[in-house]
């Protein structure tokens, strides 16, 4: 049984696609001879739909581009050259911003859960990931369920048991979603003002939010990645440090098809001396802080968390009068210590003026403030389900680390679940998960997490300053969002102005919604989607 599967194309879809893909038969591949625009368009689409993107590119995309002078297009015409060049400035003088100034798109597909939290690590690249809300993953690829097939797992003694566990999740998975779509219904019927297509993905979108928890971290996922040379390399060097094979032979995919684009880029990645030596290195320190938590920590000190928590661990009493020091900064010719000593002395109603004038009037959650946010930082310690996590963590402006996902600290088994009576299945997928972590933990403690389902809790750490608390947090506490996330950032607004005391930035961040969710949270936007649609011309 192979790993991937491979897709299959006519001779014509062939013929089409190889002018524009690295490769037509593996899981990861370049995009090449495309507008930046369609390039941008076709990864947008990708995480709404349950097609690859060799595929979608086929049925939406090609109709729409003359194709006709395309057969003569070389990708590597003047590639020589700029090799040249690039190995005089990069090896000669050592200038790495060179490596910043050309991108690749790339689709990664059929990567597990674990992977794509690797695949976006990095601050300086842009993603998107196929979305559990809008894909039902009861679709079967290969005539199989998605989920990654790890070959040690599959070539021990767990190797059945896990192919059989893994399917009844599934199974589970399944036979949940028309139910819950009918609870939604029944809670909520279409209104005759409705759009029944809005309606319809409104229900499908609650549904699916209510049963993802089930899916386990296997779960299979398409990721999209626009990054530079730089960007790529550092993430290629991670990878191939990394505990989990996954990440370690997808790396090896990802290096070949790159290097069939921007080869020049990452020539270093597999140099003994150079690549191979920082991996190691990474890897080295990996190993030893694992051994050095183990010697110097005691593990028993604390009960494991069996509910959501959100802690505010650090930030600066100060931070708020450092904020206005940095807004006044520009707009006048004394220096930062003499303002500082100015707005020390100020009201508290004169520095809220200055940060009101500052911030101003904002007409949406898209109008966002300058850099004088940034000032001043917020430390959190989290514990919420992995699939909350796994929406927060995209969010590129953070230093966020994370514990390995476990059935430790319990599930979260969401509220209509319950309301539909259909808590003991879902329970059901949630212990025949634990049992397989359980089982295969002792021989495979890396791979162990493959089997736990995003329903249960892991604890994460984040910080991140007030300029992009303002962002995630606006963003992700929106009535359209998830209810885990938003649980989690509406406690964070809540502690950033009492515990913090910084009332008037959270003030400032006037866009968080601490409105508990409507049975349809989706439909609204959903609806304002439809009534664009209707207005765009034929």
């Amino acid at each position: 049984m192979t790993v991937y599967i491979a897709e299959e194309f006519s001779a014509t879809e062939a013929d089409i696609l190889r002018r524009y893909f690295t490769n037509l038969d593996q899981p990861v591949f370049a995009l090449v001879n495309l507008p930046e625009v369609v390039k941008g368009a076709l990864f947008a689409r990708y995480s709404r739909s349950p097609l690859s993107l060799r595929r979608l590119f086929l049925k939406e995309f090609v109709g729409d581009l003359d194709i006709s002078g395309d057969q003569t297009i070389d990708a590597t015409v003047g590639l020589r050259r700029a090799e040249e060049l690039y190995d005089k400035v990069f090896f000669e003088y050592g200038d790495d911003s060179v490596a910043q100034l050309g991108g690749v798109h790339l689709a990664c597909e059929q990567s597990s859960n674990l992977l794509t939290k690797v695949l976006e690590w990095g601050r300086i690249m842009s993603y998107l990931e196929q979305s559990t809300r809008y894909i039902a993953y009861d679709q079967r690829l290969g005539g199989r369920y998605r989920y990654y097939r790890d070959p040690e797992i599959l070539g021990s003694r767990h190797g059945a048991r896990f192919i059989s566990d893994m399917d009844r999740i599934f199974d589970s998975y399944s036979s949940l979603i028309p139910q819950m779509q009918e609870f939604f219904r029944s809670v909520q019927p279409m209104s005759p003002t409705d759009s029944d297509f809005a309606y319809r993905t409104a229900i499908k979108a609650r549904a699916l939010d209510a049963v993802r928890g089930m899916l386990p971290a296997a779960s299979l996922s398409n990721v999209g990645i626009y990054g530079t040379g730089q960007a790529y390399e550092a993430l290629l060097l991670r990878m191939r440090a990394h505990p989990l094979p996954e990440a370690r032979s997808y790396s090896d995919m990802m290096l070949r098809e790159l290097r069939k684009v921007v080869p020049s880029f990452l020539k270093r990645v597999d140099l003994p001396d150079r690549g191979v030596r920082t991996s190691q290195y990474l890897s080295d320190i990996h190993e030893a802080m694992d051994r050095t938590a183990e010697e110097m920590l005691d593990n028993s000190a604390s009960d494991p968390a069996n509910d959501d928590t959100v802690e505010l661990t650090d930030f600066d009493p100060d931070g708020e009068i450092k904020t206005v020091v940095a807004m006044l900064y520009p707009h006048t010719s004394l220096p930062e210590t003499a303002i500082a000593r100015q707005v020390e002395q100020m009201s508290h109603d004169e520095r809220l003026k200055v940060i009101l004038t500052y911030v101003g009037h904002r007409e949406h959650r898209r109008q966002r403030p300058g850099r004088a946010l940034e000032r001043t930082f917020y430390r959190f310690d989290v514990v919420s389900d992995y699939g909350a996590f796994r929406d927060l963590q995209r969010h590129r402006m953070l230093t966020i680390e994370w514990q390995p996902l476990s059935p430790r600290h319990g599930y979260v088994r969401p509220q209509p679940v319950d309301a539909a009576g259909l808590d003991d299945q879902f329970d059901a997928a949630m212990h025949r998960s634990a049992e397989l972590h359980d089982l295969l933990a002792d021989d495979h403690p890396n791979e162990a997490q493959y089997a736990v389902s995003l329903a249960y809790r892991v604890r994460y750490s984040m910080q991140f300053n007030a300029r992009e608390a303002m962002h995630m947090l606006e963003l992700r506490t929106s009535p359209q969002g998830h209810p885990a996330y938003r649980r989690v950032c509406q406690r964070m607004h809540t502690l950033i102005a009492e515990q913090a005391g910084h009332s008037a930035l959270a003030a400032a961040m006037r866009f968080v919604d601490h409105e508990t969710e409507p049975t349809l949270g989706r439909l609204d936007a959903e609806l304002r989607a439809a009534a664009k649609r209707a207005q765009r011309p034929n």
